[in-house]
């Protein structure tokens, strides 16, 4: 008997080849789309989930409430923040985690480009980042202790035991020795802590300059808490612990008129979940919105859908030209489990075919799906269980519901009324048209939300950020040599250099560059009697000339005042925070320094457009390190000055370990995570958007069909072709409307909670909606004009004939 219905259902599935091919292909795609989309989505969630101890892990951050209800939030915390709660709260484990002051290893006389962060003891206990040779309770204990990934040591010491080998870091300008302890294995993609080495918290930059030092915040803290302890009850306790190493803090607060929170706290530390950590905008180590991933999972939970409301009217639709079938098997005895049986297993086939060709797709586009959005998703996932269940349950859902409901529809017709061939689709074809809405409505919804996807992520690299970046060139210094040497020798060797217009340099880079470096210092110091919290920028000599920062009051540094290093620059924002309209000559007492206001710029986008441009203070300190040096070039021959100014920088520094780049591309980088998720969201979208072409083109072939001899009779009676595509058409353009009516809306409250997380947005107008609704309509009349055409141009007497 199942031989019999597998036969039956392959022929009628070949005899009517046009929609099975609609069928197979638009489920085919839909479950490909799926598998990608949903292993991006799914690597996203997984950061840092592979930790032991992820349910008690948390990064700790500071919270000020300060005057005019504005609210600090970071995670940098003074040396001495760790031992004292680590004194008052022994049972925790806790780890700071920071930069050394070089990433420049050195054995054997070779020299290796490696990120080595310093850590406590407690990090290899806390984390899981297991040592492949080592004692992880013993391996951090020695400030002359290093461990390095697997990766790194076979690099170096290639198949040679490395435990018990001295390597050399160079840390500012000496070499210093450490011991190999321990190699570990190699750091998860899916890690927000990022490291080639580690080695003792002793050995952080200037670490005992500032053991005793709380005004100094400089690195990220990690603790674990004790089992049985929740988040809300540590923070509670912590109240006390800051009110007794905050004091002086929060009596400033007070006297500066802070509002407090609503437990009357002033300055708080709090936790954030450590698996958390990836998305949270509070930390250092976030990349990305959870927006992106859960969009991803919706928008291949859409694509499925649509392709199943694909697949149902398709085959309510041409179910019904098999009425005398199911008739005449009723009258031979067929009961309706069988007729169910019989059409469920057309489903099947089809789901199933669909379902291999979609595995099969994702797999093919995978590694070009990964190089083209730059993807760290990996094939493994193809021999996870979970895979395996989820790829059954898709199977299921879709061919159940999808498969199953036509069946049981058809299985249920009137016997005499089927062997007539007299039933048909009702005629408000109530159930098509409801589908037809919700699938055009998430399309829309697609639609709407990808232009404006699109509009924020051209803001941000179009916006006007207050500076040239353009023709800025960005060098990092690195390991291998002084910054201000390097940046002397630059001046010198480009001053005869037509094409250069000026040179500078800078501790911290605009944007994101090629060594992937980001980073802030901020400072705080008292000023008539409040406390002042600003941004610190290490720049030199022709800095507001080079990065054509408009300069509104006083003057810029120059060599006609010696140094100069006893001034200052500060932005609009800085001298709004000092409450002074002309701050120009005014004093500020910054710990032992005196620094005198030069000069006012205009405020620039020293950040992402994620954060408000907040106040920042430029210095020309000779004891602070250059790290980058900027290079503004004319425009007329962009990429020979790049050329020019390669070739110089690698003959004054041979070992240079990273590319040039334009600050234009610098910028671009503080958003490539976004971008690249959003083009895949962008894509998803758009493939969604074509399914859904798919189903309304094969839904338009069967009404035509249904319809032909109407169409006929319309002709002879005198309709133009002009009414007829009209009367073909208007049904479905009304319904593409009501569905972006619908969509709308929703839309709009989706990315306007969206942008929330930019404080730099496009404002959503409605023009976008209209531009959206003009979309989906001409998508919907191209999928329809064909066919309409079609049937408006065709011979009537032909229309007549049909049965």
């Amino acid at each position: 008997m199942f031989k019999n219905y597998f036969k039956i259902a392959i022929r009628n599935l070949w005899r009517h080849k046009t929609f099975t091919i609609i069928n197979v292909m638009g489920l085919a795609i839909a479950f490909g789309t799926t598998l990608l989309l949903s292993m991006t989505a799914f690597h996203e969630l997984s950061f840092d989930r592979f930790h032991n101890n992820k349910g008690s892990l948390y990064q700790t951050y500071i919270e000020v409430h300060r005057p005019g209800g504005n609210i600090d939030k970071g995670t940098s915390f003074p040396i001495p923040f760790t031992p004292a709660l680590k004194a008052e709260f022994p049972d925790l484990h806790i780890s700071r985690y920071g930069y050394i002051d070089g990433n420049l290893l050195r054995y054997n006389n070779h020299e290796y480009h490696y990120e080595v962060r310093a850590v406590d003891p407690d990090f290899l206990r806390q984390f899981t980042f297991p040592l492949l040779q080592g004692d992880p309770a013993t391996a951090l204990k020695d400030p002359g202790g290093l461990v390095l990934t697997q990766t790194v040591a076979t690099a170096i010491f290639g198949n040679a035991p490395p435990i018990g080998q001295m390597v050399e870091i160079k840390k500012d300008t000496s070499w210093q020795s450490f011991v190999i302890t321990g190699v570990a294995k190699d750091i998860p993609t899916n890690s927000s802590l990022k490291f080639s080495g580690l080695v003792n918290f002793t050995n952080f930059h200037h670490y005992f300059a500032n053991l005793n030092e709380w005004g100094n915040q400089n690195h990220e803290v990690y603790l674990q808490l004790p089992p049985l302890t929740t988040q809300a009850a540590f923070e509670t306790k912590l109240k006390n612990f800051v009110h007794t190493h905050y004091d002086g803090d929060i009596k400033q607060l007070k006297a500066d008129g802070a509002r407090p929170d609503k437990e009357g706290e002033y300055l708080r530390v709090r936790l954030i979940p450590f698996a958390d950590v990836h998305f949270d905008p509070i930390s250092e180590s976030a990349s990305v919105n959870r927006f992106y991933p859960y969009m991803l999972l919706l928008i291949s939970g859409f694509i499925l859908f649509i392709a199943s409301v694909n697949f149902v009217n398709l085959s309510l639709g041409r179910a019904f030209s098999r009425t005398r079938e199911i008739g005449m098997r009723k009258v031979l005895g067929a009961r309706r489990p069988q007729i169910l049986l019989q059409f469920w297993g057309e489903a099947l086939i089809i789901t199933f075919l669909s379902l291999a060709l979609g595995i099969l797709l994702g797999r093919l586009f995978l590694p070009g799906y990964k190089t083209l959005f730059q993807q760290s998703v990996s094939t493994a996932i193809f021999q996870s269980p979970w895979f395996t269940i989820a790829t059954l349950a898709g199977f299921v859902l879709v061919s159940g519901l999808a498969g199953g409901y036509p069946a049981w529809i058809l299985s249920a017709l009137d016997t005499s009324l089927s062997v007539k061939g007299k039933v048909t689709v009702s005629k408000n074809h109530r159930l098509r048209n409801g589908l037809m809405i919700l699938q055009f409505v998430l399309s829309g919804l697609l639609i709407i939300c990808t232009s404006i996807v699109w509009q924020q992520l051209n803001y941000m690299r179009t916006a006007p950020l207050g500076y040239d970046k353009q023709q800025v060139l960005s060098i990092p210094v690195g390991s291998h040599i002084k910054g201000q040497m390097a940046l002397e020798s630059m001046r010198t060797r480009l001053s005869a250099q037509p094409g250069v217009i000026s040179v500078s340099g800078t501790d911290i880079n605009l944007g994101r560059g090629r060594d992937g470096s980001s980073s802030t210092s901020i400072t705080g110091f008292m000023y008539k009697g409040k406390e002042v919290q600003s941004n610190w920028l290490r720049v030199d000599y022709d800095y507001v000339q080079t990065l054509g920062l408009h300069l509104l009051k006083g003057r810029d540094f120059s060599r006609k005042y010696g140094l100069d290093s006893g001034v200052v620059l500060i932005n609009e924002k800085m001298a709004q925070v000092l409450g002074e309209k002309d701050p120009v000559g005014l004093t500020l007492n910054v710990g032992d320094s005196h620094l005198q206001v030069a000069g006012v710029v205009k405020d620039f986008h020293f950040k992402s457009l994620h954060q408000e441009i907040a106040p920042l203070t430029m210095l020309l300190m000779p004891y602070m390190p250059i790290r980058y040096i900027l290079v503004k070039v004319a425009p007329s021959d962009l990429p020979g000055s790049m050329r020019t100014v390669t070739t110089i920088w690698k003959n004054i520094n041979p070992g240079a370990e990273t590319e040039i780049s334009f600050l234009d591309e610098n910028t671009d980088q503080q958003y490539r995570k976004e971008s690249r998720l959003s083009k895949i969201f962008i894509s998803g979208a758009i493939i969604a958007i074509l399914i859904s072409c798919m189903g309304l083109f094969a839904i338009v072939v069967l009404v035509m069909r249904q319809r032909t001899r109407e169409i006929g009779i319309r002709k002879v009676l005198g309709a133009s072709v002009s009414h007829i595509l009209s009367l073909v058409t208007r049904e479905f353009l009304l319904l593409v409307l009501t569905a972006i009516v619908i969509a709308s809306p929703l839309a709009w409250w989706l990315m306007h909670r969206w942008l929330q997380d930019f404080a730099y947005r496009i404002h959503i107008g409605p023009e976008v909606f209209l531009f959206s609704a003009a979309v989906a309509l001409l998508i919907a009349l191209l999928t329809i004009g064909f066919q309409a055409l079609k049937a408006a141009w065709s011979n009537p007497v032909e229309n007549l004939k049909t049965e």
